[in-house]
């Protein structure tokens, strides 16, 4: 009921920031929810503690709503994972935390970015295209062996 009531009280933008080793568990809730394998909570934590890896989250008043992962390497960045919870989706809460995220990411010198999307996963395409991205590989059978993984690359500088 407090999250019903929650999304009725918020409106405009979501409250972006970098996530903490706390938001491990929410994070992880979210991820179990948008995808077959979710990853563990432990898994969340190393992450979030690596030094390499940056993590944004986007809030609705009190609530997490969904994040942002990527590593950073040599002038480069592959985003891990990124996630609205259902509930939230369709609210236009992607694309800022996305354009946030890859501000931070060119804040650091990375200069490209890349990921993997499922060729059928049409509101992420979209999102990713809007935002600059361009397919430069394709993975047949990648996820459970049937889906196509499509490679996604975004230059910054």
């Amino acid at each position: 009921m407090m999250n019903f009531v929650t999304r009725l009280l918020t409106r405009g933008e979501p409250v972006i920031a970098e996530a903490r080793g706390s938001d491990a568990a929410a994070i992880t809730a979210i991820h179990a929810a948008s995808f077959q394998r979710g990853w563990g909570e432990d898994e969340f934590r190393r992450l979030l503690a690596d030094r390499a890896v940056v993590t944004h989250r986007a809030d609705a008043g009190r609530t997490l709503t969904g994040f942002i992962m990527s590593r950073v390497t040599a002038g480069e960045a592959e985003i891990l994972s990124v996630a609205i919870a259902p509930s939230w989706r369709g609210r236009g809460y992607a694309r800022p935390l996305l354009d946030l995220h890859l501000r931070r990411l060119a804040g650091l010198g990375v200069r490209t970015v890349f990921l993997e999307v499922g060729e059928n996963n049409k509101p992420a395409l979209r999102l990713y295209r809007r935002a600059g991205f361009y397919e430069v590989g394709r993975r047949p059978g990648y996820y459970d062996g049937s889906a196509t993984a499509l490679t996604l690359r975004r230059d910054l500088g």
